[in-house]
């Protein structure tokens, strides 16, 4: 009995470690996957969430077009430890704020940015120094 239980604990410890993997697997992406590096934009809008995790740091932004449609994006940023080493805390930017980010727009069109930079209200660059697309 003792030589079954052997292989088939070690199959399902083996399958548990794959299916681990491959989620982390999926959450950290390439930026080709998603982001067209030929097509950047500039968006104004207020901040309706900023979530300072790993893999990526995302900002939630609500922003109304020229014609007053408003549209709610979700901007990617870098991982905690970047953002850090950017002069970014977790309060740099919070719910309310009027901010303008820039950066690589979706491949599939979707209102979803990967962050260049980003401004608050003044102007004045947030951190110390843009991103680019190979900073993870």
């Amino acid at each position: 009995m003792m030589h079954r239980k052997g292989p088939a604990l070690a199959a399902v410890l083996a399958g548990a470690l794959i299916a681990l993997g491959s989620t982390s697997a999926l959450a950290h992406h390439s930026f080709a996957v998603f982001f067209d590096s030929d097509r950047t934009i500039a968006i104004t809008g207020t901040v309706t969430a900023f979530r300072f995790t790993n893999p990526h740091g995302t900002i939630a932004l609500d922003a109304r077009d020229s014609a007053g449609k408003l549209t709610q994006w979700r901007v990617e940023t870098n991982a905690p430890v970047v953002l850090t080493r950017r002069g970014w805390q977790r309060d740099s930017i919070k719910p309310g704020d009027v901010i303008t980010v820039d950066g690589w727009t979706a491949r599939d069109g979707k209102p979803y940015l990967r962050l260049r930079s980003a401004r608050n209200a003044q102007g004045q660059l947030i951190g110390q120094a843009a991103f680019g697309q190979s900073d993870d």
